[in-house]
């Protein structure tokens, strides 16, 4: 009978398909599932570990992901099942530790064994075939090529290759800047864009922000980031010193507050909690900004004020009224800028701890101003009026009383 070892040398390959840890002893994730991806010609495992209600990923190489597995059947995980192309496999482990490993070849694959009874390398085409729909995605960052940010933050190794338990920092600095490709349009290359990033405290994605657009599109940007923390202001204007970013400052002080501009092109607003994200956004209006990117946070505000007899059998339920109060919140706020004459988006993105996906607002200013009649109904309905609101019309002319 095969050891884990052995079956595991056997089956990590590039002709597996897929594999799936799973009977939970009760700690860590409850199910992890495995499977082969191209990055750069090199073929790594990707690992998706399911905890409570968060998806995390990792990726590895072949011999990190055998042992991967094998600490995940000792300590976390009672079942492995695999399956290949030339070879499926179910690896059982009892509460006493007992291995039980059953194997299962495909038909007509026996001339791919070697007299060892290793599986031989899969031939270009199996491969391709396999891969197929691992299609690797194009990141806008590339890999392989050195970063001096990503080094730094250890997202990197000097010679630009991904720290393997830092890929999933590497796709969300990647999806930001996805936003941000996409409304290049809106942007003036032929003369200076100021941008505003208030809660700059995620100061990675400020510098990401700042090499894409000036060092990557060669915008003539002036960046200038707000947080109200002291230690983040001073590591940031360190480090823009380091990298020779000269139009890159950090300023303390609260969006709401500033002054220092009369205008900006792109005000950007990353987890802003509770109300505050309502000041930027106004703050944004005030200044005629071209786009807004906003990804609220902490949305307290609706939660407070929501009530409605109808909706009573839900919101008694504190979780229920918590995530319909967030839901709420952000299209509100959609809406209102819509009034404002923005066009708006509601968008996925990934959370800073790489956990469950947040919202993203994209506003993009057009002059086409909407009606927000039925945003006011609503708000009536659930006697509600949050602060965006009353920043944006003081007099009250959106929420009416009638």
């Amino acid at each position: 009978m095969k050891t884990i070892d052995e079956y595991l040398d056997e089956q990590i390959n590039e002709q597996l398909c897929q594999a799936v840890l799973s009977g939970s002893k009760g700690e860590g994730p409850s199910k992890a599932k495995i499977r082969p991806v191209e990055i750069k010609g090199q073929v790594i495992y990707q690992v998706s570990e399911t905890v409570g209600t968060k998806v995390l990923h990792r990726n590895y190489h072949r011999e990190e992901l055998i042992q991967y597995l094998k600490e995940g059947l000792q300590h976390h995980f009672s079942q492995l099942q695999s399956s290949g192309m030339t070879l499926d496999g179910t690896v059982l482990v009892s509460k006493k530790g007992k291995v039980t490993i059953k194997t299962r070849r495909h038909p007509g694959n026996a001339q791919n064994q070697s007299t060892s009874g290793k599986d031989k390398p899969a031939q270009t085409g199996e491969k391709k075939q396999i891969l197929a729909h691992n299609r690797v995605k194009q990141y806008i960052l590339k890999e392989n090529t050195p970063v001096p940010f990503l080094v730094d933050l250890g997202v990197m190794n000097k010679e630009g290759r991904i720290i393997t338990q830092k890929y999933d920092k590497f796709r969300q600095i990647n999806r930001f800047l996805e936003f941000i490709q996409d409304i290049l349009p809106k942007l003036d290359q032929q003369k200076e864009v100021t941008i505003l990033d208030f809660g700059c405290g995620k100061f990675y994605l400020t510098f990401a922000m700042y090499y894409y657009l000036r060092e990557l599109k060669g915008y003539d940007v002036n960046i200038i980031g707000l947080d109200l923390k002291t230690d983040v202001i001073e590591k940031c204007n360190g480090l823009a010193v380091k990298y020779g970013y000269e139009k890159l400052h950090f300023y303390q002080g609260d969006i709401a507050d500033y002054e220092g501009v009369s205008s900006v092109d792109m005000v950007v607003t990353l987890h802003a909690c509770d109300t505050a994200t309502d000041y930027a956004l106004a703050k944004a209006v005030e200044w005629g900004a071209k786009v807004i990117l906003s990804v609220p946070c902490c949305q307290h505000e609706v939660n407070r004020q929501i009530k409605n007899d109808t909706l009573e059998p839900i919101l008694k339920y504190g979780i229920l009224k918590e995530r319909m109060s967030a839901l709420l919140t952000d299209g509100i706020r959609a809406n209102l800028l819509e009034s404002m004459g923005y066009e708006t988006q509601i968008l996925e993105f990934i959370d800073m701890e790489h956990t469950p996906k947040n919202l993203l607002i994209r506003a993009v200013k057009t002059g086409n101003k909407r009606k927000m009649d039925d945003a006011a109904e609503l708000m009536n309905a659930l006697h509600i009026r949050p602060t965006l609101e009353k920043l944006l019309y003081p007099e009250g002319e959106v929420h009416s009383e009638n």
